[in-house]
């Protein structure tokens, strides 16, 4: 029989369409959704060997499913990492990797800029069991060198971060970390790995959300850790096999066949993202935009050689206002004019997205706590889509050439 399998050296692009499991004896050119919670064996001594780990096989779809391994092996190949583990959610796999990598008296350095559920998760939910972290800027690597502790066992960034976009030095973070015996571990979710591969940066671990520009149709939940095959096999496959936040075949399935269109849609996305934070610096209402593809956004020149030279698809602005509430009235006003964009909370879909941080991704987070990550009242995050970029502006253009302040 003549050899199938993929040859070395192939471009992501081609790996994001041909990477995952054998074909069926079907021979079918679509991977097979497998919708089944368990897997007949063949005999008992079969069912105990792949049981106990000693022999490859599914046994329970809990603990691995062919839908989910495709998904798995097509990410790790298009981030460039040994092997990957699917969650039920981004914040599924953020949570597995601190169960698998932290216990009590341990200590964490994260972002202050990170996605709100994320800081909670951290400050809260993890303190009550007895891990410390200490929240640092996004981008001061000394406030990061500065806080390192003899107990520091994890680094964890966004990049960039939600909803104010900005860009942390990879390299540098990692070499950090690797320097105090701890492990850099960053949330790839709004570059994905079309623009941007953290671990050739220096990252040990990449977390995705692939609700977000993975599936890229806003259809379904899932998430994922892509990293070194001792850590996802050894350290958060027991996990999940435990804990339970495993990904459902059908998610799995929907997100595999989103990472067959995902750098077409990121181009396409990024070239519109460009033309609407380009337009917004232009207009009036306007207090700043937030825009790594920018050459007004701070940390401009790293984020073109991190991300490949384009600046995503997550645009946010500040509207004027001479109180906290006043800009939002003014936020407000411009979410409420728009007739074509949507309004929700979601982010990497084709429909273009706006919302209010300070009231939902960070309504949760003390005022203390928004203040510390720049969420001001009248900051507005636009998740741009694929409607045409005419259409955004003169949506925008509604509400902002109609502010009364």
């Amino acid at each position: 029989m003549t050899d199938r399998s993929l040859p070395a050296g192939l471009h992501r692009d081609t790996l994001a369409v041909r990477t995952g499991l054998e074909r069926s004896q079907h021979g079918e050119h679509s991977e097979a959704l497998y919708l089944t919670s368990g897997f007949v064996q063949p005999d008992a001594e079969t069912s105990m060997r792949r049981f106990a780990g000693t022999e490859e096989g599914f046994t329970y779809s809990r603990t691995s499913n062919p839908t989910v391994t495709s998904f798995e092996q097509r990410l790790a190949a298009m981030e460039g990492t040994e092997a990957a583990i699917g969650a039920s959610t981004g914040m599924g796999a953020i949570l597995m990797m601190c169960m698998g990598l932290l216990k009590a008296g341990d200590h964490v350095i994260c972002s202050r800029s990170v996605f709100g559920s994320t800081l909670n998760l951290f400050a809260k939910e993890f303190a009550k069991f007895g891990v410390e972290t200490t929240f640092v800027s996004q981008t001061d690597v000394a406030e990061w060198r500065a806080a390192l502790k003899s107990n520091t066992r994890l680094l964890f960034a966004e990049t960039p971060t939600n909803p104010l976009t900005e860009v942390c030095d990879i390299q540098a973070l990692a070499d950090l970390a690797h320097g105090a015996g701890a492990l850099l571990a960053v949330d790839n979710c709004f570059c994905s790995p079309a623009l941007q591969r953290p671990v050739e940066w220096g990252a040990d671990l990449v977390i995705h959300s692939g609700t977000k520009y993975l599936d890229g149709q806003g259809r379904v939940m899932a998430g994922a850790i892509c990293g070194p095959s001792k850590l996802i096999v050894d350290v958060f496959g027991p996990v999940v096999r435990t804990a339970g936040m495993a990904l459902s075949p059908f998610n799995a399935w929907v997100v595999l066949k989103g990472l067959e269109t995902l750098g077409i849609r990121m181009q396409a996305q990024c070239a519109n993202a460009l033309a609407v934070a380009q337009w917004l610096e232009a207009q009036a209402g306007i207090a700043r935009v937030y825009y790594p593809g920018l050459a007004s956004h701070p940390q401009h020149e790293l984020a073109m050689r991190q991300q490949s030279g384009l600046g995503g698809a997550v645009v946010s602005f500040d509207v004027v206002g001479d109180t906290p509430e006043e800009a939002r009235a003014n936020a407000f006003h411009v979410i409420n004019s728009t007739r074509v964009v949507s309004i929700a909370t979601n982010l990497g879909d084709t429909k273009t997205i706006i919302t209010h941080p300070g009231t939902t991704s960070h309504g949760r987070l003390s005022e203390a706590q928004r203040q510390a990550a720049g969420i001001g009242q009248g900051l507005i995050r636009l998740a741009v889509g694929l409607d045409h970029v005419q259409d955004i502006q003169a949506d925008l253009l509604r509400g902002l050439s109609t502010l009364t302040s």
